[in-house]
């Protein structure tokens, strides 16, 4: 008798979604294991679990795996809106993925009324077909108060919203001046001529610049950025506040720092006029783009001038007579600038960095929070400069710190899957164009060549959008392996310590090597490895929260400014073909589903995955990425963050 052959069991982070499946993801793995809805056994989105694979991987199909035990419930807490009966409440889950609700005994319930936002602590978790038992804890306010919809999103995610009090007490503690008795450590720019450039509302501006020419031609770009180390010591209340934020989250009327205002608006913020401390990286770079020297070092600066984007630009392109005579003493520096920018992108184009065109949304709040506006946010070629900039002094901080195989944390962008890419290629197919790649030889350049082609054409965005989608995420490690994306051997991020930790930690780390003569004891290097290699984990994390909330508090004011546009048509363009429908985004940013039903002429579409089409069985239509539709506003609900469209005759009376 043969004996059967024994199961894999394995334990991992499960990952549901709003239909009921998940997957399990396991560390170090690439490959997530589908569990089906039957075999999810009362798992909840990010418990971790063990399960036993009952499939295994094959070519085309994903390994299968059934839930067995749930070894640590992820949420203790769920934010939602309260529904008030006769005997008891219930409470419905803001996370759709969250797949319960939660039932409130009478007692329990506090004080809440119907509709409002409440925090349940779960006091049993869903078993036997019976949903999830709770009590409220906190009632945040009704759904239609002002402010409550973003109050959510940060008890949702559980974003530090508040310092404590002995770390703004620490905060204030740090001196508002400058202290001169450091002064002999560091380079004295003050009388340089040194701009900061930013938006109009930024208040934290970590970051300055400086570019001239020397006698042999080349150009001399200085990037100076708020020594926050100096204020941030090692293991500090601060420090420690700062690696469990990881990054500062922005979410429209209101930001929630990595350090209190009493610095990042503060002592820590270049302000125009006043001496600060720098950590300076100087760059010689030729014409052609090449940092050909560089320099790092400690320096104390005062800015000339606190520079705006929209400034710059009308400088540079003379759009604005008053503001070219206000700035005419500068005129030249600004030029510099841009001839300076205009080459550093042609060479970065040149090895293949991907230019992607994808509009970020800019959303306008009235006095009460509320939407009025959404628009795509426009950006100048001002804000191309410090980007250029910005990009340059991480590349060159990055390498050099990497041959000094000094303990550091850099900003990875691995190459992306090769069957991502084949997926992708089968879409470009169908325009006549192809990522050239093998599985042993994916260049960033293969890439780029196919957006420089389709650049101001109707393609250009989607295709944006399907290559980023074919991408990796960027992360933390304190390993180099380059940067994919921008095409760049060494990357890290220097540039913001104010709102991001790995860059307040490699600070320190060159501070310390600059303060010791760039010789460091074996035994402090394993030391702040071993940090560099916990803080990139931790900073990554922190980084994907941020980045969900901040999607999602996106999602919920772009709901909220359509809510008054039901009945109202518009054109937009197919953005994404699955197989229940088809996504449409207008011309301002504002995505909405438009589900088969709502596609008119009550037709079956039948769904072709590989070219990313839908064709209509009874008038063979065919709607692929990248069409133009008209659509109406059938649905937007604020609460659900979501938009729906239906499809409409193609006439021309649309907005």
């Amino acid at each position: 008798m043969s004996k059967k052959k024994k199961q894999k069991r394995i334990e991992g982070i499960f990952r549901a979604t709003e239909k009921g499946y998940g997957f399990i993801q396991i560390d170090e793995q690439k490959e997530e294991i589908f569990v089906p809805r039957n075999s999810v056994n009362n798992a909840l989105n990010g418990d971790k679990v063990q399960a036993v694979v009952y499939k295994q991987q094959e070519k085309d199909r994903r390994a299968e795996a059934k839930i067995v035990k749930i070894l640590k419930r992820e949420k203790e807490t769920v934010v939602g809106i309260f529904q008030k009966s006769k005997n008891f409440g219930f409470v419905v889950p803001d996370d759709k993925k969250f797949a319960t609700d939660v039932f409130i005994s009478k007692k329990k319930c506090k004080e809440a009324k119907n509709n409002d936002k409440v925090i349940v602590r779960i006091t049993k978790y869903p078993e036997h077909g019976k949903n999830a038992e709770g009590e409220i804890v906190e009632i945040i306010g009704n759904v239609n108060q002002a402010g409550v919809d973003m109050l959510s999103v940060i008890r949702e995610f559980e974003l530090p919203n508040e310092f404590p009090s002995f770390i703004i007490e620490e905060a204030r503690r740090i001196p508002k001046k400058i202290d001169n008795k450091d002064f002999k450590y560091r380079k004295d720019l003050r009388n340089n001529i040194i701009f900061t450039i930013d938006g109009e509302d930024a208040k934290d501006l970590d970051d300055a610049v400086a570019v001239s020419k020397n006698k042999d031609g080349n150009y001399i770009l200085d990037v100076h950025i708020a020594d926050v180390s100096y204020y941030v010591k090692e293991d500090s209340n601060l420090d420690k506040e700062a690696i469990k934020r990881g990054t500062s989250i922005y979410m429209f009327d209101r930001v929630i720092p990595m350090l209190p205002f009493e610095l990042s608006n503060g002592i820590c913020s270049l302000n125009a006029g006043e001496d600060r401390y720098a950590l300076s990286c100087s760059m010689e770079i030729d014409l052609k783009g090449n940092v050909v020297s560089s320099e790092i070092y400690k320096s104390v600066i005062n800015v000339t001038e606190r520079m705006t984007y929209t400034d710059v630009n009308k400088i540079i392109n003379n759009l604005d007579e008053n503001i070219v005579k206000k700035y005419s003493k500068y005129i030249d520096k600004f030029k510099l600038m841009e001839e300076l920018a205009n080459i550093l992108k042609k060479r970065r184009i040149s090895q293949g960095y991907l230019n992607l065109d994808i509009p970020e949304s800019k959303i306008i709040l009235d006095e009460n929070g509320k939407a009025i506006d959404v628009k795509k946010y426009e950006t100048t070629f001002a804000n191309e400069i410090i980007e250029q900039f910005m990009l340059t002094a991480n590349e060159t901080v990055a390498e050099k710190f990497y041959w000094l195989e000094a303990p550091f944390i850099y900003r990875v962008h691995e190459v992306p899957d090769y069957d991502k890419i084949e997926e992708t290629n089968k879409f470009l197919f169908n325009i006549g164009e192809k990522i050239k790649v093998n599985k042993d030889n994916i260049r960033p350049k293969a890439f780029s060549e196919v957006l420089e082609k389709l650049k101001g054409t109707e393609y250009e965005k989607v295709i944006s959008t399907l290559i980023l989608r074919t991408l990796k995420l960027a992360k933390y490690e304190e390993q180099n392996k380059g940067h994919f994306g921008i095409a760049s051997k060494y990357y890290c991020h220097f540039t913001s310590p104010i709102r991001r930790y790995p860059d307040l930690f490699i600070h320190r780390v060159i501070s310390e090597y600059i303060k010791n003569n760039y010789n460091l004891t074996d035994e402090r290097k394993l030391e702040l490895n071993e940090k560099a290699k916990k803080y990139a984990k931790s900073s990554s994390e922190c980084e994907k929260i941020a980045t969900k909330a901040e999607r999602d508090a996106e999602d919920i004011k772009k709901a909220e400014f359509m809510e008054d546009k039901i009945g109202k048509e518009y054109f937009g363009i197919i953005s994404s073909i699955t197989s229940f429908g088809m996504f449409v985004e207008l011309d301002n940013t504002v995505e909405g589903l438009i589900r088969f039903e709502n596609m008119g002429h009550n037709e079956y579409f039948i769904y072709d995955e590989n070219r990313k089409t839908l064709v209509g069985e009874k008038t063979r239509r065919v709607f692929k990425i990248g069409d133009k539709v008209k659509i109406r506003v059938i649905e937007a609900n604020k609460l659900l963050r979501k938009v729906a469209f239906e499809l409409r005759e193609d006439d021309e009376n649309a907005e």
